[in-house]
């Protein structure tokens, strides 16, 4: 075989240098309505459409889980009128969008604290997931009254009950075990956050250990295809070394 075969042969395929998990914080909604001179909650609608073309686009990409944050632990601060648009929103939206999933072969899953919701949308959010639970397509996580630090107290807490009921011993509690026990269970890949802010905003602190950041000034309405495919492309080309050194340091 050529050297330049053998280059060939030892590139990634386009499906290898794909991230399994990609994990999205939607931010700008509320900017993007006042640049046009609307109330946030306008902006909030806008949003949906850009979470159909980026689930849409991800399936058909072929990854394997999106997981989109959607209503934080923090977000329950923000004035009452719009804490209450966006649970009328996120109603909607799981009337609206079910079929389509379903057909689609989405499988759907809230992640988050949802206690706190109202039962009418508890009940939904139920239903929703029965429905879909079976399907093989791509995976949906909506992270909804989520947080980070929430989902790493709760698996604690789970893990400390079987301790306490002797079906587990301290020295049995590693990693995998802790990783049983999260909201989402598979690690995120890449992380692509919208709006210009580069932080992490108490989002799957556990599972995003060695992710790769995307960070980008568009805003979240307007998030399309192109700019989804540009973090893709972007992910693509980095050398993801998991702690450790590169092959080229090793060669030093």
């Amino acid at each position: 075989m050529s050297s330049k075969n053998a280059d060939k042969a030892s590139l990634p395929s386009l499906a290898q240098r794909l991230p399994r998990h990609v994990a999205i914080i939607m931010d700008g909604n509320g900017r993007w309505a006042k640049s046009q001179g609307k109330m946030r909650p306008f902006g909030h609608k806008a949003g949906l459409k850009s979470v159909r073309r980026a689930v849409s686009f991800a399936a058909k990409q072929g990854l394997k889980a999106l997981t989109l944050y959607a209503f934080s632990s923090e977000n329950w601060h923000r004035p009452a009128d719009e804490v209450s648009a966006l649970m009328k929103l996120f109603m909607y939206a799981l009337d609206k969008e079910v079929k389509s999933l379903h057909e689609n072969k989405v499988c759907l899953h809230i992640i988050g604290d949802t206690s706190r919701f109202d039962p009418r949308l508890r009940d939904r959010i139920q239903s929703v997931e029965v429905l879909t639970e079976n399907n093989n397509g791509l995976q949906l996580n909506i992270a909804a009254n989520y947080g980070g630090r929430w989902d790493i107290m709760q698996s604690m807490r789970h893990l400390a009950r079987q301790v306490q009921q002797g079906l587990l011993q301290p020295d049995d509690l590693d990693e995998e075990l802790i990783n049983r026990c999260m909201s989402t269970r598979s690690p995120v890949d890449l992380v692509i956050r919208t709006g210009g802010e580069r932080r992490i905003s108490n989002f799957l602190l556990w599972q995003i250990a060695y992710a790769e950041l995307y960070f980008t000034d568009v805003l979240w309405p307007d998030f399309d295809e192109n700019i989804f495919k540009r973090a893709l492309d972007e992910f693509a080309q980095r050398e993801r070394r998991f702690g450790g050194a590169s092959p080229v340091d090793n060669m030093t």
